[in-house]
């Protein structure tokens, strides 16, 4: 179930109940051919991979360690299955994001608005799959700064291999068509394997939203 509640009382709760978050916040469709996937673009990793990580690494953005302020914007979870070209899920997949807070600021040492920082958003998360392939990040809701439409990072390791670095962008947001890196990508079912509706969560009253990101990788892991 989703969780509700005082945003900075919820983090317990949210990290010792990622899988019933996960089961309801996902439609996974089990049987799913090969065929029908469409592997996720690759996407340059950007100039703003923390430079330095956080001592907080968690797969929680909105508050660091045991902090008493959750971070500023709109509270997001974002789920998905990390799955191979076959339609395998990947057990044991590293799975990384960072994007800028609310004000647009990297957890970044070349952050062009570095006095503007959310010093309550983590900015960076981490989450190691188990045998179903799924992930959970909570964050928020991501935003534009200038010269982008509004994405949040991803990255897949295995055995601590890099193996994808993308970008999930929001779907339908006036944006993305003048954004250089997302308007590269033209193929139409490409486009839709890199974005994902941000929709509302009907039984939160803090107006939380959920999004879906299925991750397809182009290769099969060694076992």
């Amino acid at each position: 179930m989703f969780l509700h509640g005082c945003a900075i009382c919820s983090r317990r709760a949210f990290l010792g109940g990622l899988t019933a978050s996960a089961a309801a916040m996902s439609l996974w469709t089990p049987g799913v051919m090969a065929d029908e996937l469409t592997r996720t673009p690759d996407q340059t990793e950007g100039p703003f991979y923390p430079d330095k990580l956080p001592l907080d690494t968690d797969n929680d953005l909105l508050v660091i360690n045991d902090g008493l302020t959750p971070a500023v914007g709109e509270i997001s979870y974002v789920s998905g299955r990390i799955l191979d070209i076959n339609g395998k899920p990947i057990k044991n997949a590293a799975v990384e994001i960072w994007q800028c807070d609310a004000n647009g600021a990297y957890l970044h040492s070349g952050t062009t608005n570095a006095d503007k920082k959310d010093k309550n958003f983590q900015g960076f998360g981490r989450f190691t799959t188990a045998a179903s392939g799924e992930y959970l990040f909570r964050t928020i809701k991501p935003v534009p700064y200038p010269g982008r439409t509004p994405h949040i990072h991803f990255k897949i390791k295995v055995k601590g291999k890099d193996l994808l670095n993308t970008q999930l962008y929001i779907k339908g947001h006036p944006g993305n068509e003048k954004d250089g890196i997302y308007s590269s990508v033209r193929d139409p079912k490409l486009r839709a394997a890199i974005t994902a509706d941000f929709t509302p969560i009907k039984e939160s009253k803090l107006g939380e939203l959920a999004a879906k990101f299925d991750v397809v990788l182009g290769v099969t892991p060694e076992a």
